[in-house]
């Protein structure tokens, strides 16, 4: 067995880190975090990775449907997933290929940081600057100088979903003073009513511009009595070197 740092669920990848030299990500976030730390490492990504802005690497499909086939082209000496955004069948279906994946879960900020350094290990590479600056900007809960305010977070609609219970986001805005009034659903991505949201208690509802795109003319109209948040998708959900910045511009988005 190579020896190296397991991943979120446990196991550890079949390639040592040393070893390590061609990566595919199928996830944004994870995409972000090794192009900004060893660009010539990843060598391909999914359609919706965006950033780096200009990020110049082969494509291989979408987060729910990457094609497989075109991932094992690459040669890929490890493949970045995650255990909510990738399905189960194509990470199996890689490792029957015999390609070693890494799979990420973190359910909060904490989790996120040690789960970025042990992916980042399995690379090969050491922890960068800019995860450090991350553990700084959040190292901080919310400070109680003002009170905590109760939230819904729809992240779709046609039909409603919000964020439920565990989520990385929902942790996310609980160090920024919101607490998530569906947060003790028994499900992390409940569909609700439009009825069950304006009657949840909430005081504000907070509309992230990803994986649903809420913007001015689409969200905040379904809410006439509740103050409505429109906040970056990418701040609020991803782990990587976005949570550098993320605190600054969430305070601001929610202010």
């Amino acid at each position: 067995m190579p020896d190296g740092p397991p991943d979120d669920l446990g196991t550890v990848p079949e390639v040592a880190p040393g070893d390590v030299h061609r990566v595919v990500s199928l996830v944004p976030s994870l995409t972000e975090s090794l192009a900004v730390t060893a660009t010539d490492r990843l060598v391909g990504a999914t359609d919706w990775c965006t950033h780096p802005l200009g990020l110049d690497v082969p494509r291989i499909g979408g987060t729910k449907n990457p094609r497989v086939v075109d991932v094992l082209a690459l040669e890929p000496d490890l493949v970045l997933a995650n255990e909510e955004e990738n399905r189960a069948a194509d990470i199996e279906a890689l490792r029957a290929a015999g390609v070693a994946v890494w799979v990420t879960s973190p359910r909060t900020l904490a989790e996120s940081f040690g789960s970025l350094a042990r992916m980042l290990a399995a690379c090969g590479l050491p922890e960068p600057g800019w995860l450090d600056d991350a553990r700084r900007a959040w190292s901080n809960t919310y400070d109680g100088s003002a009170p905590r305010v109760e939230a819904a977070v729809p992240v779709w609609r046609r039909p409603w979903m919000v964020l439920g219970s565990g989520t990385f986001a929902g942790d996310v805005l609980r160090h920024l003073g919101v607490d998530n009034v569906f947060g003790s659903h028994p499900e992390r991505y409940p569909k609700v009513s439009l009825d069950e949201i304006n009657a949840s208690g909430a005081t504000l509802v907070v509309l992230p511009d990803e994986p649903y795109a809420f913007a001015v003319h689409d969200g905040p109209e379904a809410f006439p009595g509740l103050r409505t948040a429109l906040v970056s998708g990418r701040h609020l959900t991803w782990y990587g070197p976005s949570l550098v910045e993320a605190r600054d511009l969430l305070e601001q988005q929610l202010a």
